[in-house]
């Protein structure tokens, strides 16, 4: 790595300042030598400003009203300066050698876009073992995509560029705004994963967008907006149309079940309009 690309490290926070320092002295002491570390407060009322104060000129803090963890993350990219970007989560942390890696695979693979790590699954403090259906694939992942997420942001390294082709995060998804930037990128470009896990990545805390009530409702959504505005090929259309058909039937039916008759009738008229939209 004789040009030590610089790297932009992008970490988004809201009311998290149990967790936070650990996340920021994770990536503080990384092996690789070339670093910019973004802190976006997106407007945090507990004790954050104060622990980031601490770090003086070794971060940068960007602080905004509340405005979600998408434009939070928008916002860093725009202001970072790297040409390569990184996110983390603000409740995980990485070992020492994460970057190294992922810039050595970039330099190995010039025309690789996007990389992501394996990861160490810690939930409610005791490690767990990632059930066999999250097994990271790496490559052409597309398909896999569509069923569930596979791409953590706090493992992912991108080439700036990458952010030109597909465009950013989708700010009006209060969930699973990762999930649809994951399956713009996949449908254009393989995904790749390097084989150590240098991610810490923590579970089980109320906190997380992940225990966000009906979370498939904006994968539905997702998945609704990838068919009307990417150009996917004939078996991408198929198996996104059969996911999407599948889901939304699920969904709406158990709005049906739970006295939601007005959001069945939203989602049902949702996926009708996608499918007629596409014709594979």
């Amino acid at each position: 790595m004789m040009n030590n690309p610089l790297v932009s490290v992008i970490i988004p926070t809201y009311n998290r300042a149990w967790t936070l320092e650990a996340a920021v002295d994770s990536v503080l002491a990384q092996e690789y030598p070339n670093v910019e570390l973004l802190v976006v407060d997106d407007g945090s009322t507990d004790e954050t400003p104060a622990l980031l104060g601490r770090y003086g000129d070794t971060i940068r803090i960007l602080t905004l009203e509340n405005g979600g963890v998408s434009r939070a993350r928008n916002h860093g990219i725009s202001a970072s300066t790297g040409e390569f970007i990184a996110f983390l989560d603000s409740d995980d942390s990485w070992l020492p050698g994460k970057l190294t890696e992922q810039v050595g695979f970039f330099e190995k693979n010039p025309d690789a876009l996007i990389c992501q790590t394996e990861e160490i699954w810690i939930r409610n403090g005791k490690r767990v073992n990632p059930c066999k259906h999250h097994k990271k694939p790496s490559g052409d992942i597309f398909e896999a995509s569509l069923h569930l997420c596979l791409v953590s942001p706090s493992a992912v390294m991108m080439r700036r560029s990458l952010f030109g082709a597909v465009g950013l995060f989708d700010e009006s998804l209060p969930a699973c705004e990762d999930y649809d930037l994951w399956l713009r990128i996949a449908c254009h470009y393989p995904v790749y994963t390097t084989p150590s896990p240098l991610v810490v990545k923590h579970g089980g805390h109320d906190d997380q967008l992940s225990k966000t009530p009906l979370l498939d409702r904006f994968r539905i959504q997702s998945m609704a907006r990838l068919l009307e505005r990417e150009a996917l090929s004939a078996p991408q259309k198929e198996a996104t149309r059969a996911v999407l058909q599948k889901k939304g039937r699920i969904y709406a039916g158990g709005c049906l079940k739970h006295g939601r008759e007005e959001e069945a009738v939203t989602i049902n008229r949702m996926v009708e309009e996608a499918l007629q939209g596409t014709s594979v």
